[in-house]
């Protein structure tokens, strides 16, 4: 690993080491020094609408690869617990199911309860120093946001440090009325590093060169972003006032032609909110150049859907895709090594790229 560095000041940087889109012991080590650190989403709370639910998942397949279950006992509580026994590693519950009272093995029967508590073994009664803690399965914290969940693998920082800032600036908006519709989710499958297509979303620089139908609705002038400790936001301001938000008063944009807010969250989550709700993209990695990103869609204003800067996402999707998968094949060129930042418009991935030098760095 080489010690990554990029200059805190954007006007004397220049951007991270190619080593990090092109090499595997990079990849490989972004597993824990990344993203099993940071908040990653589960999905909604109608995975677990009723009491006695069992949800199985795998977060990050591909790469992380960790089977986890969302769980919702007899008392209403939900918990995020690993889908492994603690007797000899057999995955607990295969798929989903409903009623539940209980988790049983089908190995050798072991027994916990919905919260992950051990209850009993067959053929243990001689076994000394038993139960002890490690007999219970593992809990992963949780953290809801209307009824979005998260969780971390290796928590070393509150989910507030990653969604605050979010959350208050959008605190007027209703997100527990966000309605889920797997219906209209797509998945991508790019040939490009995970962190090329995280540095593509986290700039408005290419809008006018790349997204035509885009750039007609959006004021490029009036595009900014604003960074935080674990996240951005790109404010997209509509170009003629048509499919914005109604902002009300207590806002801080009010006054504002806001078509879309772009918030990022490190390390590879997008919440594009639009009049009509809500698209979460998760930028999944698979190999070194090949990346898996999940559109999921949340409704608000259904008759609002498909109009201004949230339309045409997927025509969106294919130019970046196909900017992304040259870059890709471009930064394995031996006569580029590093490049320089837009002061003015490319903040965010400056922003990424520090993140990143400071994370593959511990």
């Amino acid at each position: 690993m080489s010690n990554y560095w990029v200059h805190p000041n954007i006007a004397k940087a220049s951007t991270i080491s190619t080593d990090v889109y092109t090499s595997k012991i990079v990849f490989d080590a972004a597993k824990e020094k990344i993203f099993a650190p940071s908040w990653q989403f589960i999905g909604s709370k109608e995975m677990v609408k009723f009491n006695g639910d069992v949800q199985p998942f795998t977060l990050l397949e591909n790469y992380m690869n960790e089977p986890l279950m969302l769980t919702k006992d007899s008392d209403g509580g939900v918990h995020c617990l690993s889908n492994v026994c603690t007797h000899r590693g057999n995955l607990i519950a295969y798929k989903q199911c409903s009623k539940a009272t209980n988790l049983r093995c089908k190995y050798h029967g072991r027994l916990f309860e919905l919260s992950g508590k051990f209850i009993s073994m067959p053929e243990f009664k001689e076994v000394e120093n038993f139960p002890a803690e490690a007999d219970n399965l593992p809990v992963l914290p949780l953290f809801s946001w209307g009824n979005l969940l998260f969780t971390s693998l290796h928590q070393k920082e509150t989910a507030s440090h990653y969604f605050s800032e979010m959350m208050e600036r959008m605190h007027w908006l209703p997100i527990h009325e966000f309605i889920y519709r797997p219906d209209l989710d797509k998945t991508f499958n790019i040939d490009a590093n995970w962190a090329l297509y995280c540095e593509n979303y986290l700039e408005g620089f290419h809008i006018p060169f790349v997204h035509a139908s885009l750039n007609t609705a959006l004021s490029f002038g009036d595009y900014t972003t604003e960074l935080y400790a674990k996240a951005s936001l790109q404010l997209g301001v509509s170009k003629d006032g048509a499919a914005c938000f109604d902002l009300p008063e207590s806002s801080v944009d009010y006054g504002t032609k806001v078509a879309a807010y772009y918030f990022w969250v490190y390390p590879n989550m997008m919440f594009n909110f639009y009049p009509w709700g809500l698209s979460v993209n998760i930028v999944s990695p698979v190999e070194v150049n090949k990346t898996k990103v999940a559109f999921l869609t949340f409704i608000w204003k259904e008759e609002l859907y498909d109009k201004g800067a949230g339309s045409d996402l997927d025509k969106v999707e294919m130019e970046d895709e196909e900017i992304v998968q040259n870059v890709q094949k471009g930064i394995i060129s031996r006569f580029y090594q590093q490049g320089r930042y837009s002061v003015t418009r490319e903040q965010g991935t400056h922003h990424f790229h520090r993140l990143l030098a400071e994370s593959l760095n511990r």
